[in-house]
């Protein structure tokens, strides 16, 4: 993409999951040479190979070009990118803790814990990790802490802190063309090498924003804490909607052309999943206690009980569909990913819809364009279809829950044909609802009479 003299500094990216993976692969592109770890083998050597353990559309082809490039290379060894790297991104996941709320930091601990006393000379560790607020103070002191015997004191590694901001479906471009650049610092220096490494983004005018470690910790999970709440709003305003026979993409529409509101993330549905901001949101929370001040952020649990709310509803809406038991009835799911363009089933409201209506006893198939493969590992138990014909056939509902660009082309008319009932429950308002019902559907819309 951009053309980096030899002089420039050397990349390591520690962890090769989403954010890392993707991370490698786009500072390769910018032109930096890039060294990217992990302790998982088999992902290693996928990667190695060109191919992406997981689908981002883009990504697989930019891999195998970098890899080419002779600029991106990835292994198991620590000592080999604590020699490589001048800067070190850390890109580790924080799940959601067993049988809890707060985030797992063990990623986190375990990788420092390797990196750090390797570490025997000038470089700058970034952290890319969505952490609770406090973790990169932690980590500043830890990394002082594991300095290895010998190490220059004159010119320690220093610690910032650079949150990620990608949407999953679109994280090439927001890695590489991103809205704006957040970098916590405790050093001056620090600050200067962060901005000069990501030149070739900033000189296309993208915002900077320089501050401490504890601000910038917070940006990320402050963005996906209102995010969150602004889905989880317009989702109870179609609760009260369906109860008063309003039209909730009506009113979103009108309550768009309200500037300081807008309509982007205004459109009701099934609610939002993922890896990110169900956990995020939950983990904000149990920071929050933690510090002592959990009741600044009780609204995240009506905003996390507003949303699985969500799920409740659409399961009812095809129990009525069934006449009230799914027993003998034969459901067909259009979608399983939490997200279109993504097969990432983590808390995928539309898997859980599905799990719950098998588990009722329903006869189900499930269609997905990309993430069957990822469901059916997580829930080997459902039925899954390679074709959206072959899961409609002989069914009694169809439930539309992944909002996929090629369910919005379906024609109604020839399904109407394949189905026993045509029956809809379209739980993301995303189809063509005239359309289906003038091709004999009944149509059933969360929030929409």
């Amino acid at each position: 993409m951009n053309s980096i003299t030899h002089h420039a500094p050397r990349i390591t990216v520690i962890g090769t999951g989403y954010l890392g993976a993707t991370h490698a692969v786009c500072m390769a592109d910018l032109g930096y040479h890039v060294l990217a770890v992990d302790t998982d083998a088999n992902k290693i050597r996928r990667l190695g190979e060109g191919d992406t353990p997981f689908f981002e559309p883009g990504l697989q082809p930019l891999l195998r070009k970098q890899l080419e490039s002779g600029r991106l290379r990835f292994t198991t060894d620590y000592a080999e990118v604590a020699e490589f790297g001048d800067v070190h991104f850390l890109c580790v996941g924080t799940p959601q803790v067993s049988g809890g709320t707060a985030a797992d930091l063990r990623y986190v601990h375990e990788a420092t814990a390797t990196l750090f006393p390797l570490l025997d000379r000038s470089c700058l560790v970034v952290g890319k990790s969505t952490v609770p607020t406090g973790t990169a103070r932690q980590l500043a002191d830890k990394l002082v802490e594991l300095a290895p015997a010998g190490r220059d004191r004159t010119a320690p590694p220093r610690l910032a802190w650079n949150p990620e901001f990608l949407r999953e479906g679109y994280a090439v471009a927001d890695s590489l063309h991103p809205d704006r650049i957040v970098i916590g610092v405790e050093h001056e220096w620090s600050g200067v090498q962060l901005r000069a490494l990501y030149r070739p983004i900033i000189s296309e005018s993208t915002p900077v924003l320089v501050t401490d470690l504890a601000t910038a910790e917070l940006v990320k999970v402050a963005a996906n804490a209102f995010l969150a709440t602004k889905i989880s709003f317009i989702n109870a305003m179609a609760e009260i909607c369906e109860a008063v026979g309003a039209d909730v993409n009506t009113l979103s529409d009108a309550l768009g052309h309200d500037e300081r509101i807008g309509r982007r993330f205004l459109s009701a549905g099934l609610g939002f999943g993922g890896g990110c901001l169900p956990k995020d949101i939950r983990a904000f929370r149990a920071r929050a206690e933690e510090l002592g001040i959990g009741e600044s952020l009780k609204l995240l649990e009506q905003v996390d009980a507003i949303n699985l709310r969500c799920r409740d509803r659409t399961v009812e809406a095809a129990r009525q569909a069934c006449g009230g038991e799914f027993t003998g009835r034969r459901v067909a799911v259009l979608g399983c990913a939490f997200k279109p363009d993504s097969d990432d089933v983590r808390d995928s409201p539309a898997l859980d819809v599905a799990r719950r209506i098998e588990a009722a006893g329903a006869e189900l198939r499930v269609h997905d364009p990309v993430a069957t493969e990822s469901a059916a590992r997580a829930h080997p138990e459902l039925t899954y279809s390679t074709s959206i014909v072959d899961a409609l056939r002989g069914a009694d509902v169809v439930l539309h829950l992944t909002e996929w660009a090629e369910y919005r082309t379906l024609d109604p008319v020839q399904l109407a044909g394949v189905v026993n009932q045509p029956q809809l429950v379209d739980a993301r308002n995303a189809l063509d609802a005239v359309a289906w019902r003038s091709a004999g559907w009944h149509v059933r819309q969360l929030g929409r009479p």
